[in-house]
């Protein structure tokens, strides 16, 4: 752990809070990535749908870079910052923050910058109100 690991704070809204399990993990006993990745990206769905007031989907994630593993019995904590909103499309940072299992300890696993587009009914990009 370094001294930013202390210092630093989870940034935007707690948005999805699950429990890590036995069934996530890979063979070396970790939780998959692409588990993490999930609950990000539903938790940046949540943000874009009420930000948008509608539907939603993701089409782009950039720059994803891992920084510590999640286990079994972690509790995945993610927070979501709406950090730009254009005509149809919202860039949505979020961040993966673990309270590892059995403690009050909690540090940052990953984080990324989720596109997402707003939707009609048809699935075609419809603009999104400006706040």
């Amino acid at each position: 752990m370094t001294e930013t690991d202390e210092a630093r704070r989870p940034s935007g809204d707690l948005t999805v809070r699950t429990i890590a399990m036995p069934a996530d993990t890979n063979a070396n006993g970790d939780i998959f990535g692409g588990w993490v990745m999930s609950q990000m990206d539903q938790a940046g769905g949540i943000a874009a749908v009420e930000r948008s007031q509608g539907r939603a989907v993701t089409v782009a994630v950039n720059a994803m870079t891992f920084i510590r593993p999640v286990r079994v019995g972690d509790v995945l904590c993610v927070y979501t910052r709406i950090n730009r909103v254009g005509r149809s499309s919202m860039k949505i940072e979020v961040e993966a923050w673990a309270r590892r299992f059995r403690t009050q300890f909690r540090e940052q696993v990953t984080e990324a910058t989720f596109t997402f587009v707003a939707i009609d009914d048809e699935g075609r990009p419809r603009a999104i109100e400006p706040t």
